[in-house]
């Protein structure tokens, strides 16, 4: 049995790693702020069923708060932190960047600082592929430049991993950077493209197209990305002198008007598009080169764009 501490616990992807862990027997230790990003009453349902469970514990704080960070710390003994928590999404970085500073920034360092101080080696941290911006070369490598990101959100996620390899080089910590790309499936937040556009055909309202619709996106299942993430865990607590940096995809890229057309397919329901601009700080393209994952990690995506769209619809209807 390990314990694992996840950080951003409550949320999307926080709580259904936490249910495998759960379900695997290792013990979870999780914090999370439920801030209102979103609806704070959605995380408190995806970590209702835990509970009851003695091997999971919630700790109710903010990243921010270095004492909040170094009770957990102090009060478990943890054997691979798993850093989730984050102040996401493209837009609303570019209205308040301030904010994702200091989430994403200052307590990324926190959890850093006090896994260096209590002796805590093994960390797998969630990047993104962001990072990339408008990389013209595709698929999207992790050797490329990442020098030009073109949002704040982006460039506090290119900073965390190069603070998390001072880390390594300082204090001898194994840690996995993991590249996420474009994660769906249900407990999806609500913001999110694919939730948000099955709510409003089912409405029978106009869904917002912004550009022609050839924008695409390696849409990832939440489960792949899950499991991805264990096998980055085991990865590094079975080796010394780690530190990389992973792209985690499907390694197939969806049009914005595949998905919509897939949306509408799964409801039986023909969607009412209502086309806009491109905004700001939106990439042209997502496309992840997950070979260093599955050589690594054994990582390979199981869950076709189809069959995650259909499981995402089931579990919406069911909670909405």
């Amino acid at each position: 049995m390990k314990t694992y501490f996840i950080t951003g616990g409550a949320g999307f992807i926080g709580s259904t790693l936490t249910e495998r862990l759960l379900k695997e027997g290792n013990k979870v230790v999780t914090i999370d702020n439920f801030c209102d990003y979103y609806d704070p009453k959605l995380k408190e349902k995806n970590i209702q069923d835990f509970l009851s469970n003695e091997n999971y514990k919630l700790y109710k704080g903010d990243i921010r708060n270095r004492e909040d960070v170094k009770k957990i710390f102090d009060e478990n003994n943890i054997d691979v932190v798993m850093h989730l928590a984050a102040m996401a999404g493209v837009r609303p970085s570019i209205e308040n960047p301030l904010l994702y500073q200091e989430v994403n920034g200052i307590g990324t360092q926190n959890i850093l600082e006090e896994a260096k101080l209590h002796n805590v080696k093994n960390l797998v941290m969630a990047s993104s592929s962001s990072v990339y911006g408008n990389c013209k070369e595709v698929p999207f490598k992790e050797t490329m430049i990442v020098d030009y990101a073109i949002s704040p959100y982006a460039a506090t996620k290119k900073a965390n991993e190069v603070m998390a390899h001072v880390y390594h080089k300082l204090n001898n910590m194994n840690i996995i950077m993991l590249r996420f790309f474009t994660v769906y499936g249900p407990k999806q937040r609500p913001d999110l493209a694919i939730n948000k556009f099955t709510r409003l055909i089912l409405e029978g309202k106009e869904i917002p197209m912004y550009g022609d619709g050839s924008t695409s996106r390696d849409y990832t299942y939440v489960d792949d990305i899950v499991d991805g993430i264990c096998r980055a865990c085991n990865y590094v607590l079975n080796h010394d002198d780690v530190y990389e940096i992973l792209n985690l995809g499907s390694n197939n890229p969806i049009t914005l008007k595949e998905m919509i057309k897939t949306i509408g397919e799964v409801l039986d329901i023909e969607p009412k598009i209502n086309q806009l601009p491109m905004q700001p700080g939106d990439v042209d393209r997502t496309y992840a080169d997950i070979s260093k994952a599955k050589e690594l990690l054994g990582f390979s995506p199981k869950t076709t764009f189809k069959e995650g769209i259909t499981n995402f619809v089931e579990w919406y209807k069911k909670n909405n």
